[in-house]
């Protein structure tokens, strides 16, 4: 019985050392007025708390934010890293991004509408 245990437990370990050398799938989002982003370049939030604002990515290399309201991704340019930490560490991550990030239909403060949109 005990040499039965050990052949399971060596075969378990063996599994998970195969899943973990796997590689990871990258992640692509669908980004409204842009595309499909491959997320493999920005730092990323799980899943947040909050009735609007659902996830955060970043890349500080390019200042370029994408985040997710609800079930849609949108785009910023130029955000600073300030501001998106400011939005992460808000009481209130909606009510932040409707004062300070989202975009009048002019483009506003971040919007990538007369921005370089940066390439991956």
């Amino acid at each position: 019985m005990h040499v039965k245990a050990r052949c399971l437990a060596a075969g378990a370990a063996l599994w998970l050392a195969l899943v973990a050398s796997w590689p990871v799938a990258a992640e692509t989002v669908d980004v409204k007025y842009r595309g499909p982003v491959d997320l493999a370049k920005f730092q990323c939030t799980g899943e947040l708390d909050s009735s609007v604002v659902k996830r955060v990515c970043y890349n500080a290399e390019h200042s370029y934010m994408l985040i997710r309201l609800k079930q849609v991704w949108y785009h910023y340019c130029e955000i600073d890293q300030g501001t998106v930490s400011a939005l992460l560490a808000a009481e209130s991550k909606g009510s932040f991004y409707y004062s300070n990030i989202k975009d009048s239909g002019t483009g506003g403060k971040f919007g990538c509408r007369d921005k370089p949109v940066p390439e991956f």
